[in-house]
């Protein structure tokens, strides 16, 4: 028998929340489905007819947008966001007739991330803390820290602030360090990847 904490978040009428695990001070709208296991962090807003698999983790004041699917190994730190529609995928080569969670491939989010509207994201990818992906991408590929990513296959465009503006101004550039200075007068560090257009 499944142990109920006292319920500290709101849980709309229509959700199905089989986990017990949810943070205080979320809020689960319309018909959303968390299984059992799945682990929700404190203050997060997970919109009409999400659907989070067993064993997903999502961390404190994530915003998951309506018609979102996380499936099992997929795992949200704080302050992501998740635009309508985006689907994670678990199996690199999924098969109906093939069972089992060794095919499970581990997906991580990083803290303050966004994923744009209608995004897929391949499993087995990181996406960088504050890093952006631009809507309809599909990631197929690691997202460096700070990195703004579109299209499909998603690839590297520049790089953003922790604010989400574009990055432009470069304010010192040493072998592969480069510091960019942002409008909102923060300095944010990259190590510059090789693939850098």
């Amino acid at each position: 028998m499944m142990n109920i904490k006292k319920m500290t978040f709101f849980k709309h009428q229509t959700a199905i929340v089989e986990s017990n695990d949810i943070g205080d001070g979320s809020k689960i709208w319309h018909f959303v489905h968390i299984r059992e296991g799945a682990s929700i962090g404190k203050n997060c807003n997970i919109g009409k007819s999400v659907y989070i698999d067993t064993g997903v983790e999502v961390g404190d004041n994530v915003k998951i947008q309506n018609f979102v699917s996380i499936y099992k190994g997929v795992q949200i730190q704080d302050d992501v966001f998740v635009g309508p529609s985006v689907v994670f995928t678990n199996d690199l080569y999924p098969r109906a007739f093939i069972w089992g969670d060794e095919k499970i491939v581990t997906t991580i989010v990083k803290k303050g991330s966004s994923i744009g509207a209608n995004s897929t994201i391949i499993c087995g990818v990181t996406i960088g803390d504050y890093a952006m992906v631009g809507a309809g991408s599909v990631v197929t590929k690691d997202v460096p820290s700070f990195g703004l990513v579109f299209g499909n296959p998603a690839r590297l465009k520049g790089y953003i602030c922790y604010c989400g503006k574009r990055l432009n101004r470069v304010k010192e550039s040493e072998g592969e360090k480069v510091i960019y200075e942002c409008e909102c007068g923060k300095n944010i560090e990259i190590k510059r990847m090789i693939n850098d257009e």
